[in-house]
């Protein structure tokens, strides 16, 4: 991983891969590289660094090609240096792959390849690869067989464009566990591992399947399993526009998202929630209404923020439809021999819809017979095609690598299903009309804390950007809200967080406090209010600076609080949606404040697809 695009088409070839690899920047990676044909041969070049380290080695060159390849690398084999970067070649130059993904056998395949004579020059899985497709082409004389030989024989997870300098008019790509995407345009077929570097030429699209490839020219597009038995293409529109995945006149993407929230939590809802009859039409859950109803249990599985969507989830659904729920963390999940019942139901989250641990669950929780679900946020994506039934978030695309938009999206629709779950059950009309008519009114609550916390949130941050480690505490449904915020700061900010539950800080967390801790304590006016009035009381005691998300107007809290940062009133249920934001700011203001990438933070992937 992490970064594809491909072309073939009548446009110079160069200035598209360049562009498709800065769209693709926010991904996360170390190195980037291109390939095209030059001069009866392959012009590579590629690099340690950024995308504009690599453009900068380019700009006096006006290569005529009209294809080629480019990646930025997230490393996995091999350090981010020039020579692991990719593209790589087989052993004569002449065919280059782009690949995201782990060739799992590649030990045993360089082995073989090794004894029959064949060298290396990298430390990756990928130039194994490359180097196995060149030795098949040398034997069968056609890339494609080579490529489909070569494919079926690796273990592992792969999405990848291969490119010959003997084949001017031919690309060929191919996923196993890694997306691929490929825009149909006007004579041109732009192929990348992301939509958002294709959008900008045309919004045609198709996905390739697991174990699916496609041979492209400029003529046209062929797709078929790596068994060469043909498969049909179904074309998507894309939902959004180039506006979309710009700035927008914010300094950081992350904080353009944080404040579209209002937006897109109530896209999220739109058309959903039914505020006179108290009720949800959930169109993509129709297929499984009555599994649902049947339902026993409900087993969440997600990876980090969305394991905390799902965690917030756990306590909505089973007040308002008393349905048991777990959440298992997705990476965990297949590896422990899960037991599920024909009764449960497993609902994978992700943004992306192609974390490979979540995807992974998926096909484990298929396997054992589970009706399983998707909330994702990406149409078309491998979790949306491979699960029974399921939801879009409608986020849009989100660009910054630490989540925001798409964790309070996930949120409305977790408490959309909650209450539909409710309304089948035993939640009464008068409870659900409550409860959809604050839901409805979110968005303005949130456009509210937006406008009042972020110049506080920005001021503690320069007070505290130099902490070593933070607490975080909540309680109840703000519990995982706590986690979320600690993410944050970790994720962007590079300092140690920890969230618990704040009654748990007695059970050792209470021994790192002291006057240089500070301690973001989530506490609402809720039937927890007292209890975690308490705590805050022992955090005072140790002199830890507290730093309190409150209810507007409460005096009780602000009297025990180092700095007071309000949220407006809303249902106890409902807080987790509004507490999480001002939290947002306070890692967006404090990774500003020392100089991080806060977009692209070190080590860091928007959307993992290797375990």
């Amino acid at each position: 991983m992490c970064g594809i695009v491909g072309y073939i088409g009548h446009r110079r070839a160069l200035p598209l891969l360049l562009n498709g690899l800065r769209r693709l920047e926010y991904r996360g990676y170390d190195s980037a590289g291109i390939a095209v044909p030059h001069g009866g041969g392959l012009f590579i070049a590629k690099r340690a660094g950024t995308v504009a380290h690599l453009a900068a080695m380019l700009e006096h060159l006006n290569l005529p090609a009209t294809m080629g390849i480019g990646h930025t690398r997230w490393a996995t084999h091999g350090e981010p240096i020039d020579r692991n970067a990719h593209p790589h070649t087989d052993a004569t130059g002449r065919i280059a792959i782009v690949h995201n993904g782990i060739i799992e056998n590649h030990a045993i395949l360089k082995a073989k390849l090794l004894e029959d004579g064949y060298g290396f020059v990298s430390d990756t899985d990928t130039e194994v690869l490359a180097v196995f497709i060149g030795a098949l082409y040398q034997q069968y004389g056609d890339l494609e067989l080579a490529v489909r030989t070569a494919l079926s024989e690796v273990e592992g997870t792969f999405g990848l464009v291969v490119l010959s300098a003997d084949h001017p008019d031919l690309l060929i790509a191919a996923r196993r566990g890694s997306p691929i995407v490929i825009g149909v345009g006007d004579g041109e077929y732009i192929v990348a591992s992301d939509a958002t570097a294709i959008v900008e030429y045309t919004r045609s699209v198709f996905y390739l399947s697991d174990d699916e490839m496609a041979v492209i020219t400029r003529a046209g597009c062929q797709t078929k399993t790596i068994e060469d038995i043909p498969t049909s293409a179904q074309l998507l529109e894309l939902e959004f526009d180039l506006e979309r995945i710009e700035k927008g006149g914010f300094p950081h993407f992350m904080l353009k998202e944080i404040y579209e929230q209002p937006t897109t939590f109530r896209d999220a809802c739109r058309g959903r929630l039914l505020l006179q009859e108290g009720n949800v039409k959930l169109g993509g859950l129709r297929s499984v209404e009555e599994q649902l109803r049947q339902a026993r249990r409900l087993i969440f599985t997600a990876c980090g923020t969305s394991w905390h969507a799902a965690l917030v989830g756990e306590y909505w659904i089973e007040q308002l439809a008393r349905l048991p729920v777990e959440v298992e963390y997705a990476s965990e999940f297949r590896y422990r021999n899960p037991v599920l019942y024909p009764d449960d139901i497993v609902i994978a989250i992700s943004q992306s819809g192609e974390t490979a641990d979540t995807l992974a669950a998926v096909r484990e929780a298929k396997l054992r017979g589970a009706t399983v679900l998707g909330i994702v946020n990406v149409v078309g994506s491998s979790i949306a095609r491979e699960t029974d039934a399921g939801v879009y978030i409608h986020a849009g695309p989100e660009i910054g690598v630490a989540s925001t938009k798409a964790f309070t999206s996930q949120l409305a629709v977790l408490m959309l299903l909650a209450l539909y779950l409710g309304r089948m059950r035993h939640l009464s009309p008068t409870d659900a009309r409550e409860i959809a008519q604050e839901l409805a009114r979110i968005p303005e609550k949130l456009q509210y804390v937006l406008d009042t916390t972020a110049e506080l949130t920005r001021e503690i941050a320069h007070l505290y950007a130099h902490a070593q480690n933070f607490l975080y505490l909540g309680r109840g449904v703000n519990f995982p809200i706590a986690l979320e915020g600690a993410l944050k700061m970790k994720e962007i900010s590079y300092i140690h967080a920890e969230g618990y539950p704040a009654a748990e800080m007695k059970h050792g967390p209470i021994a790192l406090i002291d006057e240089n801790m500070p301690v973001v304590v989530i506490v609402p006016r809720d039937e927890l209010y007292e209890k975690v009035l308490s705590n805050m009381e022992e955090i005072r005691a140790r002199r830890g600076k507290i730093i309190a998300i409150v209810t507007e107007g409460d005096v009780a809290a602000a009297r025990l609080a180092t700095h007071v940062i309000p949220i407006p009133e809303t249902l106890p249920l409902l807080t987790p949606i509004l507490s999480v934001v001002p939290l947002q700011l306070l890692a967006y203001y404090t990774a500003v404040e020392r100089g991080c990438n806060v977009d692209m933070p070190r080590n860091l992937a928007k959307s993992v697809t290797v375990e």
